[in-house]
């Protein structure tokens, strides 16, 4: 449905378990962090006093990614959601990635290099069934239905591809379908590994049990 026609949803009720993809940049890419709900529906958190998405365009920032921003956004998802994994694209968030991981443990906050092709080859073809399906939904986010549809496949070799963007259209971006395309990964190996989902729960209980909510 086209995105004029669609509203975008409210996010989901606090404590839902989810899992997380990101898509992390610096200057010229946009910055995305996109979740799935184990109910299947993909959505953009909003964050902050504000509530703004969680898709950061480095125009609106000064030409520069806003990192406490981002830093924000995350400590307050895992705090509104039950987080069962969160799969993370390292590029030049090496460090950031690396204290969430120490922060929210290593077996929720996992690097996942997109430039992997058979990996990400089969992460899209798991995404393009899910859609057609019906296992996956979206909230009618629009910059996220635009950046998805920005996406074009890309040959890797004979049997597999890629995404990214038009030939010679750079400024079309596509950083918000990657990041949805994460956060589906790890829905889908949360619900084959066992106790993927279960770490969420397990997760929420301790911060209770603790005092951290």
């Amino acid at each position: 449905m086209p995105a004029r026609e669609m509203t975008w949803l409210p996010n989901p009720p606090r404590g839902t378990q989810i899992c997380v993809g990101f898509d992390g940049s610096e200057f010229d890419d946009w910055t995305a962090l996109k979740c799935r709900a184990r109910t299947g529906r993909v959505f953009t958190p909003r964050y902050g006093p504000d509530r703004r998405p969680t898709i950061w365009n480095p125009a609106e920032w000064g030409g520069e990614i806003p990192r406490g921003e981002v830093r924000v956004a995350v400590a307050e998802v895992f705090k509104r959601w039950r987080v069962a994994r969160m799969y993370c694209d390292p590029q030049g968030w090496y460090s950031e990635i690396g204290e969430w991981s120490a922060t929210y443990g290593e077996k929720r906050v996992v690097e996942w290099p997109t430039n992997r092709d058979k990996a990400m080859f089969e992460a899209l073809k798991r995404f393009e069934t899910d859609l057609r399906t019906g296992a996956t939904t979206h909230d009618g986010c629009p910059l996220t239905t635009l950046h998805v549809s920005n996406a074009v496949k890309v040959a890797r070799n004979q049997q597999r591809y890629g995404i990214g963007k038009p030939v010679g259209e750079y400024h079309r971006k596509i950083d918000a379908a990657v990041a949805s395309v994460l956060a589906c990964e790890a829905a889908g190996d949360a619900s084959s590994i066992d106790g993927g989902w279960d770490v969420a729960k397990k997760a929420q209980i301790s911060t209770v049990m603790y005092g951290f909510t």
